[in-house]
């Protein structure tokens, strides 16, 4: 499993779209967003976004360790954004078969991207810059501000080919 961690707009489905086609076996890509869509498009009160959001997520793992579970690929696209998501997936995921990428991009460059997409909720990729990363614990990392997607999916395709031990989830599951 290929786990792109990074900001709300900081490139993981461009990098995901790239990385595909490149990869020697078969992926699946799973976007925590595409599980945000299925959602019905209703107005969800202020008090019960959140809890709302968090059961939707936690679903997502759940769906994600089940795909992995039965011997899928997956390229899986979500911001590690709370302390909880990743002790969850920690939980739920086999640290011995999760590449987590670091999808980096610096906060004025997020901010431009979000502005730019007009899809997003203003100011969620600066919410989120400060906590994202905050495990510092990653296998590959990748600067969307500096390389194209397909140089972040071409580098993350090197490290599949010469992985190390221990990697980052095992490092941060002891």
């Amino acid at each position: 499993m290929i786990l792109l961690n990074g900001a709300s707009s900081s490139g993981k489905s461009s990098i995901a779209a790239e990385l595909l086609p490149i990869l020697d076996d078969t992926y699946f890509h799973l976007p925590v967003d595409a599980f945000h869509a299925l959602r019905v498009d209703r107005d969800i009160a202020e008090g019960d976004l959140q809890a709302e959001i968090d059961r939707t997520v936690k679903g997502f793992h759940r769906a994600v360790a089940g795909m992995a579970a039965v011997g899928n690929n997956l390229v899986v696209d979500i911001p590690m954004s709370r302390r909880w998501r990743l002790l969850d997936c920690l939980n739920l995921l086999d640290p011995r078969h999760v590449v987590l990428v670091k999808v980096y991009c610096p906060l004025p460059e997020l901010l431009r991207r979000e502005e730019a997409r007009g899809d997003r909720t203003p100011g969620l990729a600066a919410a989120q810059y400060p906590r994202v990363h905050a495990h510092g614990v990653h296998d590959v990392e990748c600067d969307t501000a500096r390389q194209s997607p397909r140089a972040c999916a071409e580098r993350i395709k090197a490290y599949l080919a010469a992985p190390h031990r221990p990697t980052a989830f095992e490092r941060l599951t002891t």
